[in-house]
């Protein structure tokens, strides 16, 4: 009985003993420091990670985040100095770096994200509202940004919070304004595209009534070139043919008739015409004489200058 007593009793004392040495302990780990807070009131900021100790039941242990942090700020509307209406979305990272003036002051993140917030929106219109729209997109965005970071870092410093960078992620105009600004460009760019096509169709104009100046001098050049070409033709044609006639009349008469033959008797040429008519003279007589002379003289009537008919009989079909 004795043995069962003392064996309950030492395993009380035990238990009793495990108990207390596990609230005793605590682990910080590597991406988190520690403020020991006994009854309330803070006694001991552990930033090494490991194993470490508190006195049981008595002492609570609050965790801290060491990385480092982000602050998301809505977007909000500022006025640059140019007075121009700006849509402002910036964001900032911070850590902690007192952990017991953060516990002291804000207590938790969310608490510091609140307070962290309003003093950016304070900085960030405090800068912006002494600079233009045109530094602010264009010229001076990273010397703006390195001023909104300092004013805002100075304020954090009474939290023990070290501010590691403030960005703007995106700064435009209005949506009513963007649309304004959005309609004025494209008015504009219509207006220079009527400009491009209205000089465009003028040039054209130009163009085509300079081609058609061109060509109708072309064809007039042409066509006096050809026309005394023809001319120059037709004058070394008469005279070949007033050549040949003066060396032989008698052959270029019967030469003359046989073209005559050959042009008005090619197909289904059908004529009606007397067997003595002076036309047919070389069917009746191989000499070509016409009806009533002694020598052929003279070319025919009915034989055309240039190799071609001229005076046909009237046809008649058969």
């Amino acid at each position: 009985m004795r043995l069962n007593v003392v064996g309950g009793v030492i395993a009380a004392i035990l238990i009793a003993a495990l108990v207390v040495g596990y609230a005793s302990i605590f682990t910080v780990y590597q991406t988190r420091q520690a403020i020991v807070v006994r009854l309330g009131e803070p006694i001991r900021v552990v930033t090494q990670p490991g194993l470490h100790f508190k006195a049981p039941f008595v002492d609570s242990v609050i965790s801290i985040d060491k990385r480092i942090l982000d602050l998301e700020n809505p977007a909000q509307e500022v006025i640059a100095s140019d007075q121009k209406r700006l849509v402002v979305d910036a964001f900032a990272r911070y850590k902690i770096v007192d952990p017991l003036r953060f516990y002291q002051t804000v207590s938790s993140v969310e608490g510091a994200n609140s307070r962290l917030s309003t003093l950016l929106n304070s900085a960030l219109r405090r800068v912006l509202g002494e600079n233009t729209l045109t530094r602010l997109v264009r010229d001076d965005r990273a010397a703006l940004m390195a001023q909104v970071q300092k004013q805002l870092e100075q304020e954090a410093q009474a939290f023990g919070i070290d501010v590691v960078d403030v960005r703007i992620r995106r700064a435009d105009l209005p949506e009513q304004n963007s649309q304004a600004v959005y309609q004025r460009m494209q008015t504009e760019r219509q207006r220079e595209a009527a400009e491009f096509r209205a000089m465009g169709s003028q040039r054209a104009q130009e163009i085509r009534a300079r081609a058609d100046r061109d060509v109708t001098v072309l064809l007039a050049e042409a066509q006096a070139k050809g026309d005394a070409v023809r001319g120059e033709g037709d004058g070394e044609r008469n005279r070949i043919f007033a050549d040949a006639f003066n060396r032989d009349p008698d052959f270029f008469a019967f030469y003359r008739a046989m073209q005559a033959y050959e042009a008005g008797l090619r197909g289904d040429t059908s004529f009606l015409l007397k067997p003595d008519s002076d036309f047919f003279r070389y069917f009746v007589d191989p000499s070509g004489r016409r009806p009533g002379t002694t020598s052929a003289g003279s070319p025919p009537a009915s034989a055309p200058s240039g190799g071609t008919v001229g005076a046909q009989p009237e046809a008649a079909p058969r």
